[in-house]
């Protein structure tokens, strides 16, 4: 038994994998009478229940294996089955570093799983003697590391130091990897307790259609196939995935618009007598702390335009999502009338 065999669940270990009739017969050609479908109809027969076009195609994008890539309904799912598979509920505990993404506490709750959190220091980067302290803890399986950070924007240093002192899983979520310059995709050789979450919803502009990637070992992966449901992305969305990385040209150019938009508007906001600091950002939004924010976020509200309150996890910020330039401009325009 490997070393992350023995942090699985035996039941999940154990576990007979539902098998599809889309799994038992992988044709395109036949009379499909197998799977109890309505023979009428565009949308009438079962997707390709392990998404493997899609597969191939992120496999040439990110240099990974396809054996390498399990696909699911946005990376909520992910984050679902890695608590599902090595998380025994009302037994083992999971850990994070706050400020952070909140569906990580959700999903913990969901499983019965308690969550451990540490806050980052005044930087908002991990504290490595108070994590690797906080560690020691045996029950604890899982570690979730959000880099680049929601709701912070900045990538964390110390993730790989994490990596390499736990000997559970360690869950990197790159969502905003597309903005910034940094990830641990190409480390999944190297570190066999990495599972590395990506997603199609920001960068690639399909947030309706709930495209989320892990990247993992072959083992990891196949018990993520294992405990997924059966027809987990629909065929609807799966064929818009395939679009959209079809056309790298568009990504591409509104990436590098995003980007420059980033820039101009966290010069600009700097320059608002209103806003206190503007937060360095790898990602497609900006924490900007500000004199009022719960005033400011309803002010604007009556504005007609709409961004994130963040006080309550970080004291009086607000965090402004990277817009076309018409709205960044109709968003300056509004916080340069407010005085609060």
């Amino acid at each position: 038994m490997n070393s992350i065999e023995k942090i699985v669940r035996p039941n999940i270990l154990a576990l007979q994998a539902y098998s599809s009739a889309r799994e038992e017969f992988t044709g395109s050609e036949g009379i499909f009478l197998d799977a109890n479908e309505n023979p009428f109809g565009e949308l009438n027969r079962y997707p390709d229940p392990l998404q493997k076009e899609l597969k191939q195609r992120l496999s040439v994008i990110k240099g990974v294996p396809p054996q390498n890539i399990f696909t699911g309904n946005g990376s909520d799912e992910a984050i679902d089955l890695c608590f599902r598979i090595f998380c025994e509920p009302g037994k083992d505990k999971a850990f994070t570093f706050t400020p952070t993404y909140g569906m990580y506490e959700v999903s913990a709750a969901i499983n019965n799983i308690q969550l451990i959190k540490v806050p980052l220091n005044n930087d908002f980067q991990i504290d490595k003697n108070k994590a690797l302290l906080a560690l020691e803890d045996e029950s604890i399986k899982l570690v979730f590391i959000c880099s680049p950070n929601n709701p912070t924007g900045n990538c964390l240093d110390a993730a790989e130091f994490i990596i390499q002192n736990f000997k559970g899983i360690v869950v990197v979520d790159e969502a905003y990897v597309d903005f910034c310059s940094t990830t641990l995709v190409n480390k999944l050789k190297e570190y066999p307790n990495l599972i590395v979450l990506q997603t199609l919803s920001k960068a690639w502009g399909l947030a309706a259609a709930r495209v989320g990637i892990a990247y993992a070992s072959p083992f990891i992966i196949s018990l993520f196939n294992k405990v997924k449901p059966p027809y987990n992305i629909s065929k609807l969305n799966y064929t818009a995935a395939i679009k959209a990385l079809e056309n790298t040209n568009n990504y591409e150019e509104q990436k590098k618009l995003l980007l420059e938009e980033r820039q101009k508007l966290s010069e600009a906001l700097s320059q608002i007598p209103i806003v206190k600091k503007v937060y360095p950002s790898q990602a497609n939004f900006l924490l900007v702390k500000v004199n009022d924010a719960n005033s400011i976020y309803q002010n604007l509200i009556q504005q007609g335009i709409i961004i994130r309150n963040r006080n309550k996890e970080v004291k009086n910020c607000i965090r402004i999502s990277i817009g076309t330039p018409q709205e960044n401009k109709a968003l300056l325009t509004a916080l340069q009338n407010i005085s609060v």
